[in-house]
């Protein structure tokens, strides 16, 4: 009798913990589908509801600042490009988003550091990197 409790148990466990993954997959895809519709506030829920489950899930907290970026809400966009950072230092997309963000705020000693760790791990973006540099020289030489 023992045995067949142990195993139902242990079923029942397996079940859920195959459920919470599942839920963290779900959570994040349908997020990105309601931001690819431009559905911000549905998909901002869904990152979160995914965080929740995945604290280090590092895409959930871009797509959460690209949410930010669009409703102009500087102060949340820069907590979650750094939570990214925090959880993958060499993130060439966030470092790019946080540098442009730098910009806008006019800290422009921050966006040439940002710059100089965007050249050392760029692999994808690595052609965004002149139109950001020209971005901050243009502002500079006024």
């Amino acid at each position: 009798m023992k045995k067949i409790i142990f195993i139902f148990l242990f079923l029942l466990n397996s079940i859920n913990i195959n459920n919470f993954a599942i839920a963290d997959i779900n959570y994040f895809n349908k997020g990105k589908l309601l931001f690819l519709e431009k559905k911000f506030d549905k998909a901002r829920f869904k990152f979160e509801q995914d965080i929740v489950f995945n604290p280090k899930n590092e895409k959930s907290y871009l797509y959460l600042a690209k949410i930010y970026k669009i409703k102009k809400n500087d102060d949340q966009e820069e907590s979650n490009l750094k939570t990214v950072l925090l959880l993958n230092p060499k993130n060439e997309e966030a470092i790019l988003e946080l540098a442009y963000l730098k910009i806008r705020k006019s800290n422009y000693s921050e966006t040439e550091k940002l710059i100089n760790d965007f050249e050392k791990v760029c692999k994808k973006l690595c052609p965004k990197l002149s139109s950001l540099q020209k971005k901050l020289d243009d502002i500079l030489k006024k």
